[in-house]
């Protein structure tokens, strides 16, 4: 044998003695996945005998095995729960569309209401302005029913109501002028003609009123009412319709036996008037 045959390499260590030594130089401080796993490790695995090594790796298998099932059982309902939570969010999610498209409508009908409101706020306005218009025109251009009520009279008699109501009529009848003057040209025509209408009729009361009022008058009582100045004063606007019904009366007057009365006044006091207007 050749010299320093003695000093020939240490025999190659068996994979027992590799893996003891390496795990005889283990810091268990810096490998805690290794202390977790023996601290398992001894919750099953309480009796050292050569069975209970043999049957080691079989048992952390079955181990495994147990919990991975016990871990699908979890999953399982945890997945039942996820699931109906996402039909719950589903159903809320299909209300909230429902909600969503029922607040459109609603807002549909609601512009559209807010439309009609709008247009029938300004309908109501111009018919209210219109209103005023009428108002104010009948106000101006017709005789109220107490106007006509003292123009007519009911018990023969002249109050002073008679007077205001005439004078309103004169009033009415000149402004239809200023109708005649616009596109109302027909609406003042017949205004002016219901005035004339009613102004006749007055004139006509107020003539026969007179005339019985100074029938009256005599050499006893010689007084002249102030009633009666008021009327005479007013028929001096008709002067012409004042003396041609003197002469009317005069001349169809039986008592005076004129043989042909419609030879000198053809036409009666009414027609003169309507001439007249």
């Amino acid at each position: 044998m050749p010299e320093g045959t003695g000093d020939q390499a240490l025999p190659t260590q068996n994979p027992l003695a590799r893996k003891l030594k390496k795990v005889l130089e283990t810091r268990l401080e810096n490998e805690k996945e290794t202390v977790d796993a023996l601290r398992t490790l001894s919750t099953f695995f309480t009796e050292n005998s050569l069975r209970t090594r043999r049957n080691l790796r079989n048992d952390i298998e079955k181990r495994s095995v147990a919990l991975n099932e016990e871990f699908i059982l979890i999953f399982s309902e945890v997945n039942e729960k996820v699931a109906s939570l996402s039909d719950d969010v589903q159903s809320m999610s299909d209300m909230c569309d429902g909600m969503s498209e029922q607040l459109k409508q609603v807002k549909a009908k609601t512009q559209d209401l807010i439309s009609q409101t709008t247009k029938l706020k300004a309908k109501s306005h111009e018919l209210e302005v219109k209103s005023k218009i009428a108002a104010s025109f009948v106000n101006r251009f017709q005789l109220t029913p107490k106007d006509i009520e003292a123009l007519k009279g009911t018990d023969g008699a002249l109050k002073e109501e008679f007077f205001v109501a005439l004078d309103r009529v004169k009033h009415i009848h000149d402004d239809c002028k200023l109708l005649l003057r616009s596109n109302k040209q027909t609406v003042g025509l017949e205004i002016m003609e219901q005035m004339a209408l009613q102004q006749e009729a007055a004139y006509e009361r107020l003539y026969r009123w007179t005339q019985s009022e100074c029938r009256l008058m005599n050499a006893e009582s010689p007084e002249i009412s102030p009633m009666l100045c008021r009327a005479m004063e007013a028929l001096e606007s008709r002067p012409v319709l004042l003396k041609y019904r003197s002469v009317y009366r005069a001349m169809t007057d039986t008592a005076n036996a004129y043989a042909n009365p419609a030879g000198i006044v053809p036409r009666t006091p009414e027609q003169v008037v309507q001439l007249l207007s």
